[in-house]
């Protein structure tokens, strides 16, 4: 078996390491591509020894890392680069959908509670239909909306309709300090009432429901 070292062919050099004039091989442009090929190899996540040295930025406060998944994606051999992008997609795309979840199954809840409130599905659907009537009549859509996507918000609703008007109240609280419509319906449209419905922001509008359109 020989020993002699192959001959590099001069079709196996690239155009771009030749001298375009006389086709001679540019040993300087040779050893510059090797340099930056050595130093992209070598600034490479060498990855991590153990699922512990992953440094994940769940900043967000959506959730938190996982020790169980950490260990999963470790016995794949992922980077922290790869893990923190796993982690990455499960914000921007499975906690929307849990949400989406959660408020479906909270909307039938309201509604199951509405119907026995008033009595049935006849019953509720009739009060369903004098609401919206009376709401799209004398409400903002977005306030409708609101009041109507919670069990607390339609009997509010029902009380305006009842009253005559809505706001009959507002004047007597307004001078009192207290929670005035405008207010209100400045809460309503706050992310944290509609979108995240935070117990405590919730309990805080439904208060002032109670408080300017009577319990």
């Amino acid at each position: 078996m020989s020993n002699e070292t192959p001959t590099l062919l001069d079709d196996d050099i690239p155009a771009k390491f030749k001298d375009p004039d006389t086709g001679e091989v540019r040993v300087d442009a040779l050893v510059q591509s090797y340099k930056e090929l050595e130093k992209k190899m070598s600034s490479k996540d060498p990855g991590p020894k153990s699922p512990d040295e992953y440094c994940i930025d769940c900043s967000h406060g959506m959730f938190e890392p996982d020790a169980e998944i950490n260990q999963r994606l470790f016995d794949k051999g992922m980077t922290n680069e790869q893990v923190q992008e796993v982690y990455n997609l499960a914000k921007e795309k499975m906690v929307p959908m849990v949400r989406d979840i959660n408020r479906e199954y909270q909307a039938d809840r309201e509604i199951e509670k509405l119907i026995n409130h008033y009595g049935g599905p006849e019953q509720w659907k009739e009060v369903a239909r004098q609401l919206l009537a009376f709401g799209q009549k004398n409400l903002p859509a977005d306030v409708l909306d609101n009041l109507s996507s919670s069990f607390e918000g339609v009997l509010a609703l029902e009380r305006m309709m009842k009253s005559g008007e809505p706001g009959l109240k507002k004047s007597a609280t307004a001078a009192s300090g207290s929670m005035d419509e405008t207010e209100l319906q400045s809460m309503m449209r706050d992310p944290k009432y509609w979108r995240d419905k935070d117990p405590a922001f919730v309990a805080k509008v439904t208060q002032g429901f109670q408080t300017i359109y009577g319990a």
